[in-house]
């Protein structure tokens, strides 16, 4: 895997060195990276199986990705604080709409860089997929940038056997097909999240699809995974070329 060419400076170092350590882990496949748009502002929507999940991510992720982290660790202290910043995340209010996050969110989008976000919006430990949240399509609609969805399965193993190396983990990470998701009203947004959950949830195995276990009726079409349009949106899991 190639270190992201544009990154921040303790990214690429970060990358290196989660690179040079996972093979301790475990083993990682990584499916679908060629449909991540090699430039230009995306929304990465993933499952929260759990907390290392977005190292995972950003490690399988050709680009550097930018997360939301509760203002809660950016109080604890300045250092670290520093270092939120300079490996590209900021804060957000847990539990309230935060207005700056979410224009801080289309700003990144809009610069063209990569948002990394968890619909489910908390952890689900390994569960079966939760009902998602709205906030990442909403910010997406709003940037005008497509939404890839992510399945990331492994997290809970590895979190229970990280520092054994008897107990390796199969780590997996799959890019879904992109989506556009047009400016539209509230029950678009809503009808667009479950477009994007149904792709997440068709990625996984049937026993971790929770919610999003039987598609609802108006998505169920003959169009392949990941490319199907919802009627509220003109471009709905358009392939955007690679080059």
């Amino acid at each position: 895997m190639r270190i992201p060419r544009d990154a921040y400076p303790l990214w690429k170092f970060c990358f290196v060195s989660l690179s040079l350590l996972r093979p301790l882990c475990g083993s990682l496949k990584v499916e679908g990276v060629e449909n991540l748009p090699p430039q230009g502002g995306v929304v990465l929507a993933s499952n929260h199986p759990g907390g290392l999940d977005s190292f995972v991510l950003g490690l399988c992720c050709p680009r550097q990705v930018f997360y939301m982290a509760k203002r809660e660790l950016f109080n604890i202290h300045p250092f670290l604080t520093y270092l939120l910043h300079r490996i590209g995340a900021f804060p957000i209010n847990r539990g309230a709409r935060d207005a700056g996050a979410i224009e801080h969110s289309v700003k990144l989008l809009k610069q063209g860089l990569v948002l990394g976000m968890f619909p489910e919006g908390t952890r689900n430990r390994g569960k079966p997929l939760r009902r998602g949240k709205t906030g990442a399509v909403r910010i997406a609609m709003d940037a005008g940038a497509p939404v890839v969805p992510v399945a990331i399965q492994g997290i809970p193993h590895l979190h229970k056997y990280l520092f054994n190396p008897f107990k390796r983990t199969k780590l997996s990470v799959q890019f879904g097909q992109p989506m556009w998701l047009p400016p539209g009203t509230m029950d678009d947004v809503q009808e667009n999240t479950t477009a994007v959950m149904v792709e997440i949830a068709r990625m996984l195995p049937p026993d971790l699809r929770g919610h999003y276990a039987e598609p609802p009726a108006s998505s169920q079409d003959p169009t392949p995974p990941g490319t199907r349009m919802p009627e509220s949106a003109s471009k709905v899991a358009k392939n955007i070329p690679t080059g």
